[in-house]
């Protein structure tokens, strides 16, 4: 059901500086960016070896308030085979999904729920489409 973490996603305060330390600093390649639907900047894509990526989401502040995005740690997405198989059987374990099974902007499908403490967990199926194929 599960093959393996897909990426690890980080909120970041100065893209330019996150980029200089992954890509120049720590050697990860610049795969791709998304923006939203109104074509703002949104998610930059980093390929940390094959299979293997870390999003970097734009924005964000240090506050730690809910009407703020925090600086840090976002998500852990975990890769799947089958996303109706992993959302029918969290459902089945009594929990309830945060997000149904849909397809994202990076044509991906993806459900979400949270861990115990809070922490948001993305399951996502890739599309032989997606960005991260290429």
């Amino acid at each position: 059901m599960i093959k393996g973490i897909g990426h690890l996603a980080f909120t970041v305060e100065d893209m330019e500086k996150s980029l200089h330390f992954y890509c120049d600093i720590l050697g990860f390649k610049k795969l791709f960016e998304l923006n939203t639907e109104d074509n703002e900047p949104w998610i930059v894509y980093l390929k940390v070896c094959e299979g293997q990526f870390i999003e970097l989401f734009y924005g964000g502040s240090k506050s730690v308030t809910m009407d703020h995005k925090t600086i840090g740690y976002s998500h852990l997405c975990l890769e799947v085979t089958d996303i109706h198989e992993i959302a029918d059987h969290i459902k089945s374990q009594g929990l309830t999904l945060d997000v149904e099974p849909k397809q994202g902007l990076d044509h991906n499908y993806q459900c979400w729920v949270k861990d115990p403490d809070g922490n948001r967990i993305e399951f996502m199926q890739m599309h032989p489409d997606a960005p991260q194929m290429k």
